[in-house]
């Protein structure tokens, strides 16, 4: 049976709204992340993913409050990233209603954290965000944090490889090089990082077209993620779902 590929919507938060912008820059605010996540889960959305992008920037933890708001507006499954260092800060916000949770910087400060969150809730709870670009590392790609802004110095292939081993659920790929460009997923990437795991990949950064979520798909992934088109209206969850289906990819319409 072929799984249903899914379609994602993600709200970077800020400061409380959810903003976009270009590499994770000149931000522009895309409205209230309680009325948006309520407005994806109407409209066939089949996940949704909450990043607190200035988290990790401010040394903060995610904002509970907003995670439990918008957890009782959706009644799909919810992912939430941003801030999140031990195993008390997924606790908290799986009692929150996350049904899952993204890290990132956390793991590259400390990969054993990947291990204790999966051994304590299991690794269908932890999703791994990897925010790459090319570098100067032997496989090109290169792993950055803190919204990007900050290179790791670590082979963004690599470590793939090392945080699928410690037990990671889902690989949240995000082209930083792509990231709010509209100009179409980094399918090299993809592609790259499909090779070295087996576990479900979630492709992000760069939709604009609905021939780009078909190519991504093509390349590996297993579900696409993206914001600006659906958070400004370039077309529909249902648009994007309608296109796949009739090329012939296994979509919930």
């Amino acid at each position: 049976m072929t799984l249903a590929k899914r379609i994602i919507p993600c709200l970077d938060v800020a400061n409380g709204r959810v903003v976009k912008g270009v590499n994770f820059q000149n931000l522009v605010d895309a409205g209230d992340p309680v009325e948006l996540a309520k407005l994806y889960g109407v409209v066939g959305a089949d996940e949704l993913t909450f990043l607190d992008i200035s988290a990790s920037v401010e040394e903060r933890s995610t904002t509970l409050g907003m995670v439990a708001r918008t957890a009782e507006q959706v009644f799909i499954p919810l992912t939430v990233g941003g801030g999140i260092r031990s195993v008390d800060d997924v606790d908290a916000l799986l009692r929150a209603g996350a049904d899952k949770v993204s890290i990132n910087t956390a793991a590259i400060n400390r990969p054993e954290l990947i291990s204790e969150i999966s051994d304590r809730f299991g690794d269908q709870v932890l999703v791994l965000s990897v925010d790459a670009r090319r570098g100067k590392t032997p496989s090109g790609f290169e792993v950055t944090t803190h919204g990007g802004r900050q290179g790791a110095g670590l082979d963004a292939l690599a470590w793939v490889e090392d945080a699928t081993s410690r037990g990671v659920g889902e690989i949240l790929l995000n082209s930083m090089d792509a990231d709010g460009t509209r100009e179409g997923f980094d399918i090299e990437m993809i592609t790259q990082v499909r090779s070295r795991t087996r576990v479900p990949l979630i492709a992000s950064g760069g939709a604009g077209k609905l021939d780009d979520f078909a190519l991504a798909l093509d390349a590996g992934a297993d579900a696409l993620l993206a914001a600006s088109v659906f958070h400004f209206g370039t077309f529909t969850i249902h648009d994007v779902k309608e296109f796949l289906s009739k090329k012939g990819y296994s979509v919930r319409l």
